[in-house]
């Protein structure tokens, strides 16, 4: 469930300080694409300037903050202890802290040492253990007891956390089995990816009123709307709150509609109908609009994919009150309905069309399967 440098367009940098481990780097770099090597002048083979490999004098100490800064991943061939020593003074948090990984000098360990789970360092320390055929060192409680990690529930799809704050105290609660709700209302339902039945302190429901009634003492809320006073006082007091990606913006404008006249649109709707901004995954529309100022500024303003479709496209999507004024123009019986429909894939509307000046809006959730094997 974590992103993995190694395997991504992330930068990773392999590091060695000794003749043996200089070796070992030599050979693992060849086996990560676009890794960088650096390692010391007094190991030079002759070959460096021509691989692009990055020598250094004097103390590793005096590299490691430029590393640090500029790389998603470090992979280290030091002792673990001073590992430690010299990182300490550059942490910041684990929100942007690099992947850090320390490999001994016979290559028998590979050590997740920093940021395990959002930086990635659980990945790519197994990843460097097969690799060289060492054993992976992976101390964190989810990871070694084959739970969900509260931090990256939900992250290979996208979903975004609202109150990092309470992941502490979730996590704790998680591999201390107590009693866990997962409140899932909408997005993918893959995400227990281990070979075995969820745990049974774990338990999935379909709405926070099934969660409230049945008690828990601490929750997963994933939904797109937002939530009442009291579902917040209740469910996150000590829960994460997790926005999947699932609302879709069918969109029809006039020409040269402004972005801000469509994004009041977007922003007033999404609050009448209680839904977040966070779960909008993109908007759609016909592809006369591909062009459209207002809505490709629109798409970059909050990193929404903007898809279009050809008039026979949408009109494959029956309609309740096909236009005929719409389709002179357009040659489509309508364009912000069955944009929704198509683009989330979905046989309904959450809210069909509302006309508000110069813009016309649908909206549409994108479905998933109820459940997943191996989910009580």
């Amino acid at each position: 469930m974590s992103r993995d440098p190694a395997q991504t367009s992330e930068r990773v940098a392999i590091v060695a300080i000794t003749k043996h481990g200089t070796a070992l780097a030599r050979t693992l770099r060849d086996k990560i694409p676009g890794a960088d090597l650096y390692y010391m002048e007094k190991f030079a083979t002759g070959d460096e300037a021509d691989e692009g490999i990055h020598l250094f004098t004097g103390s590793v100490r005096l590299i490691l903050p430029d590393l640090f800064q500029r790389y998603d991943g470090l992979i280290i061939f030091i002792s673990l202890g001073a590992v430690v020593r010299m990182i300490a003074p550059l942490l910041k948090d684990k929100k942007t802290d690099p992947a850090v990984v320390v490999v001994d000098d016979r290559a028998e360990h590979a050590i997740s040492v920093l940021s395990g789970h959002l930086g990635g360092a659980n990945a790519l320390t197994r990843r460097v253990a097969s690799l060289l055929g060492a054993r992976p060192v992976i101390t964190t409680a989810s990871d070694v007891q084959q739970t969900i990690a509260v931090d990256l529930f939900g992250r290979d799809f996208g979903w975004e956390i609202e109150n990092f704050d309470k992941v502490t105290p979730v996590s704790a609660a998680v591999v201390n089995e107590e009693r866990i709700a997962i409140v899932q209302e909408s997005g993918e339902r893959n995400w227990w990816t281990y070979d075995k039945l969820l745990p049974a302190h774990i338990r999935v429901f379909r709405t926070a009123a099934e969660a409230i009634e049945n008690g828990f003492d601490a929750a997963l809320v994933v939904t797109h709307r937002l939530l009442t006073e009291e579902e917040e006082r209740v469910l996150l007091t000590n829960g994460v709150l997790y926005r999947p990606k699932v609302i879709v913006l069918g969109i029809g404008c006039n020409r040269g509609t402004s972005m801000e006249e469509i994004e009041q649109v977007v922003l007033e709707t999404l609050a009448e109908l209680r839904l977040s901004v966070n779960s909008v995954r993109n908007l759609a529309s016909i592809d006369l609009k591909r062009d459209e100022p207002g809505l490709k500024a629109l798409s970059e303003k909050y990193g929404w994919p903007f898809i279009v479709y050809t008039p026979e496209e949408l009109n494959t999507v029956p309609l309740p009150q096909p236009s005929e004024v719409v389709y002179r123009y357009t040659g489509a019986y309508g364009v912000s309905e069955p944009a929704a429909l198509l683009s989330a894939g979905a046989e309904t509307w959450l809210m069909e069309k509302k006309k508000s000046g110069n813009v016309t809006i649908s909206v549409a959730v994108v479905p998933h399967e109820r459940m997943e094997a191996g989910v009580r």
